[in-house]
């Protein structure tokens, strides 16, 4: 039998409420409790105590009741009510869409869902944490050495003849800092109610999405902010696919061709994942597939034995996109003047009996290497 425990859930909350209530009070007026405020506290965190037994309690007699049998059936019930509640409740929500709201998020839901929450995986690809990272202050300028000037050259010479001087030309790239942050509000209510760490999540999923940003800004850059490789890739190191949707070996050839093998040993693929569905039925001339099986990689294939990595920001082989990166990602400078830094605030969202999850950082993106790199770019069409 499935008790209602909808009363004692809201005796609960009620009393949680009034607990934070005094609490926030006395805070907010530095001082301790009161001798009334004091008992009426103690007296509350017994009667909380109480109810959580009592509601443990009525959740161990129903499973012992219902039975393992039992468990499919109730699941389904639960799910069909979850489900029912988002049909009909989302729209009224919408505003708080990006928020975990307990309207939005935690009115009605089962414990079975819960326990069931599954989130999106994200394809990203290790460039951030592959390349070369400057935690500096202020303003970095990093010089380099201009290979299209260069006019250092060597040549036979005879005795007591005068000789002809020649130079470097030297450029530099400057890297700033650019702030980025993070704001999500999580209904207190919610927290109170529901049987998952709601804020321990929040904060995982923001450190996800931080990391998408990261593998954006690192591989295109945004907002005329941070610039990313394929944006710094010298046109010299750019091949251009004869179509518009489709590659073919040579061109993939011509690409991994375009870096120095001195840089070849660090030297890595990123595409899309539909790119890497193509790639896959590529055959040579022998009728072998392109992508060799290769257990030390970490997706078990190589392509022209180089590790593939599947990134979400990479556009697909469409006409005019960059649908390929090759190189080797330590010739991308990244500097974060300010490193992540993710706050709880307790305090300032108190009105609106929330919780904020706030993040930090400041980064800035520049090739400091373009010899390091090379793409494929689809045709205009």
């Amino acid at each position: 039998m499935k008790r209602n425990l909808k009363a004692l859930y809201e005796q609960r909350t009620t009393k949680l409420n009034r607990m934070k209530e005094l609490l926030d009070k006395a805070e907010g007026e530095t001082r301790a409790f009161s001798g009334e405020e004091q008992t009426e506290y103690d007296t509350l965190a017994g009667e909380v105590r109480s109810l959580n037994a009592t509601i443990k309690a009525a959740g161990d007699a129903d499973a012992l009741e219902d039975g393992a049998a039992d468990e499919g059936a109730h699941d389904e019930e639960e799910v069909r009510s979850f489900m029912s509640y988002l049909r009909t409740g989302r729209d009224a929500e919408a505003r708080a869409a990006n928020n975990l709201t307990f309207g939005a998020n935690g009115a009605l839901v089962p414990t079975t869902i819960a326990n069931k929450i599954i989130d999106k995986v994200h394809e990203l690809s290790p460039i951030y944490g592959m390349a070369t990272h400057y935690n500096v202050p202020g303003t970095l300028t990093i010089p380099y050495v201009d290979a299209s000037e260069d006019d250092i050259t060597v040549a036979w010479a005879d005795e007591f003849s005068t000789l002809t001087a020649h130079s470097n030309s030297y450029k530099s790239i400057t890297l700033t800092g650019y702030l980025d942050s993070c704001l999500t509000l999580i209904s207190r209510q919610l927290m109170n109610n529901s049987n998952f760490d709601v804020l321990g999540l929040t904060i995982a999923r923001m450190a996800v999405a931080y990391a998408s940003f990261f593998d954006k800004q690192c591989l295109k850059g945004t907002g005329g902010k941070a610039t990313g490789i394929l944006a710094g890739v010298a046109a010299e190191h750019t091949v251009t696919a004869a179509a518009a949707n489709k590659l073919t070996l040579d061109e993939l050839i011509d690409v991994q061709e375009s870096i120095p093998d001195v840089y070849q040993p660090g030297a890595i693929w990123v595409m899309s994942r539909k790119t890497r569905a193509f790639i896959r039925k590529l055959k040579d001339s022998d009728g072998k597939y392109l992508l060799n099986p290769d257990a030390t990689a970490p997706w078990g294939y190589t392509l022209l034995g180089k590790p593939v990595f599947v990134s979400e920001n990479m556009d697909e082989m469409e006409a005019g996109k960059d649908a390929i990166l090759y190189g080797d990602p330590s010739g991308l400078a990244v500097k974060e003047s300010e490193a992540l830094e993710v706050q709880v605030v307790y305090e300032k969202y108190a009105d609106q009996h929330a919780v904020g999850v706030l993040g930090w950082n400041e980064l800035d993106t520049k090739v400091e290497n373009a010899q390091k790199f090379a793409k494929l770019k689809m045709a205009a069409g």
